[in-house]
């Protein structure tokens, strides 16, 4: 295996002078770049990747060079050490990979135009620039840009433009940083700006195929975050300017560059007349994720990516403590515990993912860091844990004292725990320390015997697990005050439970709040007196029962039959979380139904009795002044009812598309998913399909492009599937940051199942061309675990990707993967006659 040799080690820039020709006709580049450093061995390397090296000098001579292709690496031998220039004169080219510096296409009018974006995490600067592509590498940028400008075009940078001269811009030198945090944009943009109390300038820039208005929202969210965290930090934003771009082409959600975040268009900009209350939480929690990053990774970065968790999971539960303060009334923690909790829980029960914080031994293995439920979700769930242990006042004054003290610098997790340890006077990192390092979490079991409470943790997997007996530190948050507030031991049993529980007139009950990371396990005795007045629990209680209960029937520590009768209680609930738990459960019994049978037909009829109230209760048209609550739990009930083939809601949906089938987008856009998925299903034709696909085509709305094509992949026609499969490689049509979300679509259709599969093993290898240095490439194998469910389509996974394991980015994935399937197809065996039978005995 090859180990990761540091560059920085040897030699350790503190300043570059980059400039860049950028043609964009020939997508040629001609760059000159001056490094100056300290060389601290005679033998340097900077990194370098498909730069066609021209010219290098050191100290103004002339020097000899070497490429190491296998390293990235330039190499040069110094005459003496210390102080050194570097100057290296290049050539190279404008990707199509959505990495390094590329175009970004779109069309205004049908004619079809570009804007040049970069995207440099996580080692893709050295396509642009030779560099030491190393987050702890920090130094300074001096940036000048010439390009085959035309009249009206703006150039973005992370800093200030001071000005242009013979068509050259040039731009402030930048503050001290990590090289993956550069970026730049040209082309035909449009901008709309503010100022924030202290005076930074706040800018949201987008093509001209938006309208003027789907900037608003975005700039509204930008500028008062970075108030909200510049007072929150106690530590002032350190740029004169904080500019948001969406870019047309964008492999990630987002990218913190700093003074330049990208985002993709769906994350920034949205139609402020018609959009629904979920997209906007969405668009506003990524904009505060990444302003959370503009400290926390930019003014402190961790020093090596197995510290990417003290980036991503603390900006991730910062977009909620900061989104929670600017629109209190969408209660956002509850989109918390809907959204990162379960998918968390999910992956983290699965033997063999990785811990938070992971060593990177291997290049290859740096982008598969980027576990969503992993380091985004679980770390998030983590410093919440630690939040509600140390408390907000503690958290500030640790936080502003690990600002002060490592800004413009580096820092490992040590560091931050060391600075809330003092600040709070707790053993933070005792307490922590078994989350971050251990992968998994514990399940706590509760039984009563003779008379005694007995709590006991071990480690919980869906499918096979290789018990090593690990232990966490657990808050328990229970409401008996008997119970210890941290559980270290293996077991713990507390006498005279009859006595407790008649003294707090309450069912017992542990993690209160769902803050922790762990799940509980109810004995009969305790489980019943929880149920008996279920729906009295406020939302996020009866979330975490259905939640538990799932993930317990998901490890076969119970059964689904067991769960189905206790639907019901929840069908009623004005609660949108609670919804959001009874859906997630209704939809884990697709699996269990084999389609065009009596147990499917039987299975739409429980998601009709479970949806029809609330139908009829809410209606498909929103209403003055509705809740937060009804505006969320409207899109689960009806396409619950679509789903269900439910004849009254069909024809709503058809009237609601056929009154304006001209004007399509203008659907109110929480139901136009569920009114487009049931005309394409239920009224579908290649008229339709193509009308659609052209809309898609034209729209620069990411919300309404996500709808069509929920919309075109649930069609029944295998004619109009294998057509749109066809469509796969198109990009004028599917954009390849999009095809993911296709391609699920059809996977998970029972009608597309076979041509998906067989489509993505054919074309593997133009699918690891086209998206393959994408830090998300992994997840499209990730997306198929979720589908297949048979033994035959096992063995078809394990023969296709079994020889893919010696590949150091896929080994994990594909291991876990194939875990999950084997997991789903015994769960499938041993519980399908109990769970059918249960679907028909409630109807």
């Amino acid at each position: 295996m090859t180990e990761i040799a540091r560059f920085y080690d040897d030699f350790q820039p503190s300043h570059y002078d980059i400039y860049l020709d950028i043609d964009r006709g020939t997508k040629k580049i001609k760059g000159t770049t001056r490094i100056t450093g300290i060389a601290k061995s005679a033998n340097i390397a900077i990194h370098q990747k498909n730069l066609k090296i021209d010219l290098v000098e050191v100290n103004g001579e002339q020097s000899k060079f070497e490429i190491d292709t296998t390293k990235d690496a330039l190499r040069l031998t110094m005459d003496k050490l210390g102080k050194v220039e570097v100057k290296v004169e290049y050539e190279t080219k404008l990707t199509d990979s959505m990495m390094g510096i590329y175009p970004s296409y779109y069309e205004i009018d049908g004619v079809k135009k570009q804007i040049i974006g970069t995207q440099f995490e996580t080692n893709f600067a050295r396509q642009a620039f030779p560099c030491v592509d190393e987050p702890e590498a920090k130094a300074t940028f001096d940036l000048a840009l010439k390009y085959d400008e035309k009249p009206g075009e703006l150039t973005l940078a992370n800093m200030p433009e001071n000005r242009v001269e013979d068509g050259v811009h040039y731009f402030d030198t930048t503050v001290r940083m990590s090289t993956y945090l550069v970026a730049f944009a040209f082309g035909e943009l449009q901008g709309k700006y503010a100022e924030t109390k202290s005076g930074v300038k706040i800018g949201v820039f987008a093509t001209k195929a938006h309208k003027a208005n789907e900037l608003d929202f975005g700039l509204s969210i930008a500028k008062r975050s970075i108030e909200f965290y510049e007072d929150f930090y106690e530590t002032p934003y350190p740029l004169p300017h904080s500019w948001q771009l969406a870019l047309p082409d964008f492999s990630a959600g987002a990218m913190e560059n700093w003074g330049l975040v990208t985002y993709r268009e769906a994350y920034l900009t949205l139609d402020p007349d018609n959009t629904s209350l979920e997209m906007k939480q969405l668009v506003a929690t990524v904009i505060a994720h990444e302003l959370a990053h503009q400290w926390f990774g930019d003014l402190v970065t961790m020093k090596w990516w197995d510290d990417l968790w003290l980036n991503e999971s603390f900006a991730n539960m910062m977009e909620y403590v900061a989104i929670d303060a600017l629109e209190p009334e969408w209660r956002i923690w509850e989109t918390f515990q809907a959204s990162e909790s379960p998918a968390a829980l999910q992956r983290d029960a699965t033997d063999g993912v990785q811990s938070v914080h992971v060593q990177v031994k291997n290049p290859a293995e740096i982008d598969a860091l980027f576990d969503g439920a992993i380091v985004y979700a679980k770390g998030a769930r983590m410093l919440v844990m630690v939040r509600a242990l140390i408390g907000d006042d503690a958290l500030r004054a640790g936080l502003k004292n690990y600002f002060e003290e490592h800004q413009y610098d580096n820092a490992t997790g040590a560091d931050l725990w060391k600075a809330l340890g003092k600040a709070s006077g707790m053993d933070v990192l005792k307490i922590i320390n078994s989350w971050l390092e251990q992968p998994g979490y514990p399940v706590v079991t509760a039984k009563v015997e003779d008379d005694d409470l007995i709590l006991s943790q071990k480690q919980f997997f869906i499918g096979e697990g290789h018990d090593q007996g690990r232990q966490w530190q657990i808050p328990l948050n229970s409401n008996y005050d008997e119970i210890p507030t941290i559980m270290s031991e293996k077991e713990v049993k507390i006498a005279g439970y009859q006595n407790l529980r008649e003294k707090k007139g309450e069912p017992l009950r542990i993690n209160i709040g769902n803050s922790s990371h762990f799940i509980v396990k109810y004995d009969d005795t305790l489980l019943e007196d929880i149920l008996r007045d279920v729906t009295g629990y406020d939302s996020i209680t009866q979330l975490q029962i259905l939640q538990d209960l799932r993930l317990l029937a998901e490890g076969n520590q119970v059964s689904y039959e067991t769960i189905v009768p206790l639907l019901n209680k929840f069908a009623d609930s004005k609660y949108a979380l609670v919804n959001t738990a009874l859906y997630s459960v209704a939809r884990n019994l697709r699996k269990f139904v084999t389609p065009h049978t009596v147990e499917e037909q039987n299975l739409k009829a429980l998601y009709n009795k479970l949806s029809a109230h609330q139908v009829d209760r809410l209606g498909w048209i929103q209403r003055v002044n509705e809740s937060v609550d009804d505006q969320l739990t409207r899109p689960y009930v009806v396409g619950a009812a679509i789903y269900g083939n439910n004849k009254t809601a069909v024809a709503q949906a058809h009237e609601l598309f056929s009154a304006n089938k001209n004007q399509l987008s203008s659907l109110q856009a929480d139901v136009r998913a569920a009114i487009l998925i049931n005309e394409v299903k239920n009224f579908g034709s290649h008229e339709l399909f193509n009308k659609l696909l052209e809309e898609h085509r034209r729209s620069a709305d990411g919300s309404y492009k996500s709808d069509i094509c929920a919309a075109l992949t649930s069609s029944k026609d295998p004619a109009i599937l294998n057509e749109l499969i066809d469509k796969f490689e198109d990009a004028d049509t599917i954009k390849p940051q999009d095809l993911r979300a296709w391609f699920a679509g059809v996977l998970s259709n029972a009608e597309g199942e076979q041509l998906a599969w067989d489509w993505i093993r054919n074309e593997w290898q133009w699918l690891e061309d086209t998206v393959g240095g994408d830090m998300e490439f992994t997840t499209f194998i990730t997306v198929i675990a979720r589908v297949l469910r048979t033994e035959e389509r096992l063995a078809e996974f394990k023969e296709f990707f079994e020889p893919k394991l010696v590949v150091p980015g896929l080994t994990r994935e594909i291991k876990m993967d194939t875990s999950v399937i084997e997991s789903r197809v015994k769960l499938i065996a041993e519980q399908q006659n109990g769970v059918n039978k249960a679907i028909k005995e409630v109807l």
